[in-house]
């Protein structure tokens, strides 16, 4: 962005030192081009070390779960998705050319190799009334062997990326697997859609938001290794006929309820069970990694609660910046009429060329404030569902650690059953009692296997998403950086030009 743009020239005005003193100093602060771009990049090299929440050495790559059902092509194809372009306050003519994404995670020669684009566009309203909902088209390009073809589109509601949400936390978050969340369903937005008889909904806000947070959506999962060569979501991408209506998305639905009641159930159960990290069992056994795990938490916690402030920031930044926008339309309104009404000759032309000013300025922030929304708040509402989705995948190893401890505590009590009925000599009772205890056994050994593979899981792909986490944040905030340096200079370029009507007043 930066490297395609001039800055404006400037020059030192000639004459009449006093009024020259108003925007020498705004002029004389603008940094030259060749700093401008290594300026941004001087100060983001070196900086994901500080940035990453692992402070321990890199671990090493750990042994292939039985559980995981991986191919050789899982390792090596990997893609760099096409990240959603934000546009400035919600005009689509305005927005910056998508950009090929670099997966943090791979080298360049695998970059290059193979890609997997997606893409979503053309929001369509289908229907009237209640009854409405909205369609958009999802575009593919890749060059994967998995995949049919190599270019194709398909349409798809929002209840399908639900469903497809859906379906990959069933099959993949028990394993472990970090699943990126969906955008969260807005019921007043919607409702205004449904209930507008406008059917052409393209520039809406609320559907231009939504149709960015998708294809962020959907960029995010086909970045990772496995989900991408899911069925379920090669099916999403793939099938030309409408899927099946995911009836368990609707909030009033029975799955709906049934979902809200397994939520609450989890966060109690979050705060009535806190897994024992100091248990002999897992400190005799370093695969474990427990001072990781609780390192890691903890870190994880912190960060939650910093991107929600850093959010809220963020957005009130944006309010402001659009309540200034609005201000300043204003004052260029009043200065217009104050032109019309002064006599004065050149005070009424500087006047109206102030006015003129003001309505650009008044532009200009309005694409900035786009630029705060998309290129920041959205970023940071984006991690910090991500976050929760890493959360989930803590507790799931919770979960799996009560049922191997329940296990456990069965197989213990078994065998004292059939110790005590052997010194009773029930022998009648006997084989039973040994085939209760040979059953509790191996379900205690699944349980420990599938204790270690889930840990050694959550250990690659936190590592993943820290990678990815620092590497989305460099672009993101040398991007927004750029937004500011040419927004300052596209101002100072429209008060130059002022400058000499502000002169003329005699």
């Amino acid at each position: 962005m930066a490297d395609s743009r001039e800055p404006p020239p400037f020059e030192e005005a000639q004459g009449d030192t006093e009024s020259e003193d108003i925007f020498k100093s705004a002029v004389e602060s603008q940094p030259k081009e060749e700093l401008s771009r290594n300026g941004i990049d001087d100060l983001m090299s070196g900086g994901g070390e500080e940035v990453s929440l692992d402070d321990d050495t890199p671990a090493t790559q750990p042994a292939q779960s039985k559980l995981e059902f991986r191919t050789p092509e899982e390792e090596f194809n990997k893609s760099s998705p096409v990240a959603a372009s934000p546009p400035a306050e919600m005009k689509i003519s305005d927005a910056p050319q998508p950009q090929p994404r670099k997966n943090a995670n791979k080298s360049s020669e695998e970059q290059e190799d193979t890609f997997l684009n997606v893409s979503v566009s053309d929001p369509q309203k289908i229907g009237d009334g209640m009854g409405a909902y909205v369609v958009y088209k999802v575009s593919t390009k890749t060059n994967l062997p998995y995949y049919k073809k190599k270019g194709f589109s398909v349409s798809r509601r929002f209840s399908d990326f639900l469903g497809l949400h859906g379906k990959l936390v069933e099959k993949h978050l028990h394993l472990g697997r970090i699943v990126p969340p969906a955008p969260e369903k807005d019921m007043i937005g919607m409702t205004k859609i449904k209930m507008s008889k406008d059917e052409t909904i393209s520039s809406a806000e609320f559907v231009e938001k939504r149709r960015i947070a998708l294809e962020r959506y959907l960029n995010r999962t086909a970045e990772h290794p496995v989900l991408r060569m899911d069925p379920d979501f090669r099916e999403f991408l793939e099938m030309e006929v409408d899927l099946p209506k995911a009836k368990s998305t609707s909030a009033l639905s029975g799955a709906g309820v049934m979902r809200l009641f397994n939520r609450v159930g989890d966060s109690v159960n979050k705060m009535t069970f806190k897994m024992d990290e100091s248990d002999p069992v897992l400190i005799t056994n370093p695969q474990y990694a427990i001072q990781w795990f609780e390192e890691k938490q903890h870190q994880i916690e912190n960060l939650d609660q910093q991107l929600r402030k850093l959010h809220t920031s963020v957005e009130s930044l944006v309010i402001h910046r659009k309540e200034l926008a609005l201000n300043t339309g204003a004052f260029a309104k009043s200065a217009a009429m104050l032109g019309n009404c002064e006599e004065h000759t050149a005070l009424s032309r500087a006047l109206s060329q102030l006015s003129e000013v003001e309505e650009k300025i008044e532009q200009l922030q309005s694409q900035q404030a786009g630029q705060d929304f998309f290129l920041l708040a959205e970023l940071l509402k984006d991690y910090i569902a991500l976050i929760g989705a890493v959360k989930d995948v803590f507790h799931q190893r919770v979960k799996v650690y009560q049922t191997w401890q329940h296990a456990q505590q069965v197989l213990t009590k078994k065998r004292e059953q059939k110790a005590k009925l052997e010194l009773v000599g029930k022998t009648d009772k006997i084989p039973q009692a040994k085939e209760e205890v040979i059953e509790w056994e191996a379900k205690s050994e699944r349980g420990q296997e599938e204790f270690e593979n889930i840990s050694k899981m959550i250990r690659k792909e936190v590592e993943r998403f820290e990678k990815s986490r620092v590497h989305d944040f460099k672009v993101s905030i040398i991007k927004y950086m750029e937004s500011l340096l040419e927004t300052q200079q596209q101002l100072i370029k429209h008060w130059e030009a002022f400058l000499p009507e502000a002169k003329a007043i005699a």
